[in-house]
């Protein structure tokens, strides 16, 4: 199973990436994103909650966001492997990933982190926000409030797969087609 971790702060481009990439390698693209969209939309317990932290701009709690992940996984049992697109965000949802992978008889095969700088990420979110209808990305302020929340949990999975030696840096800035491509160059050697 080729397993990958998605990585980027918002706005980086991880589900357009994804879902290119999805095809190319037969995998099932798991957007963290789109599953807390289909609870919240359908009113689920987790869905309710899941809402409440997102309104804020902060991270939905990890027990909540593994879970709902957890799901997701068991309904696609026959799959030739996934990518992960916004989980794990903390260390302890990475070692929960790997605990659950490992009872599973696979695990992470490696985190490409799409690289953006973030003057670049707040107005891709702040035009998104435009068309997207997510109050996340009209609001500034829940902006950065989200880049802060990704400094201080999320970047220390970078070191966490490091020390693994399953983390890739890949530029994020481009065109779609040639940051798909240097995407490619990374998923073919995993």
């Amino acid at each position: 199973m080729k397993n990958i971790v998605l990585f980027g702060p918002p706005g980086a481009g991880k589900g357009t990436q994804a879902e290119l990439l999805k095809n190319k390698y037969q995998l099932v693209h798991i957007s963290t994103g789109d599953v807390f969209r289909y609870n919240i939309k359908n009113e689920t317990v987790l869905g309710i909650l899941a809402k409440s932290f997102m309104d804020n701009g902060d991270l939905v709690p990890d027990e909540v966001t593994i879970d709902m992940l957890k799901t997701e996984v068991e309904n696609n049992s026959d799959a030739n492997g996934f990518i992960f697109d916004g989980f794990p965000r903390t260390k302890s949802q990475a070692i929960a990933l790997d605990t659950f992978l490992a009872r599973k008889n696979t695990n992470i095969s490696g985190m490409v982190a799409l690289e953006v700088p973030e003057n670049l990420l707040i107005e891709r979110l702040l035009n998104r926000g435009k068309t997207s209808g997510r109050p996340d990305d009209q609001d500034e302020t829940k902006i950065r409030n989200r880049f802060n929340e990704y400094q201080n949990k999320t970047a220390v999975l970078q070191e966490f797969y490091q020390k693994q030696n399953k983390y890739f840096g890949v530029n994020g800035v481009g065109s779609i087609d040639e940051i798909t491509k240097r995407l490619q160059l990374v998923f073919d050697k995993l």
